[in-house]
């Protein structure tokens, strides 16, 4: 049979840490763009002429604050499964480890 262990424990490990800090800080990102913060105005991709040339520029601003909040959860989703297979991978190595060959 196959193993599906390819990476070592310490590069699990590694991965399982980066996982949560990313699900932590892009999961508050999300949630601080969903809810509009003025702070975060300079990550919010529009242009001046989007401005000049929009009879309603709140909404259109307030539709891209929306937006990439969206991709943050995504971005969050992305590494609870990069955390999943991290954590997979730490416990076939623990597993492998106790097998005697």
């Amino acid at each position: 049979m196959p193993s599906l262990l390819f990476c070592g424990p310490k590069m699990a490990a590694c991965g399982m840490v980066i996982s949560i800090w990313g699900v932590i800080m892009l999961a508050m990102l999300g949630i601080f763009f969903s809810a509009k913060s003025a702070v975060l105005i300079e990550d919010v991709p529009f242009t001046e002429e989007d401005i000049r040339n929009d009879q309603h520029p709140p909404q259109n601003i307030y539709g891209l604050y929306s937006q990439v909040g969206i991709n943050c959860f995504i971005a969050a989703a992305v590494y609870v499964a990069v955390g999943a297979v991290s954590l997979c991978q730490v416990r076939l190595n623990k597993r492998q480890e106790y097998m005697v060959t």
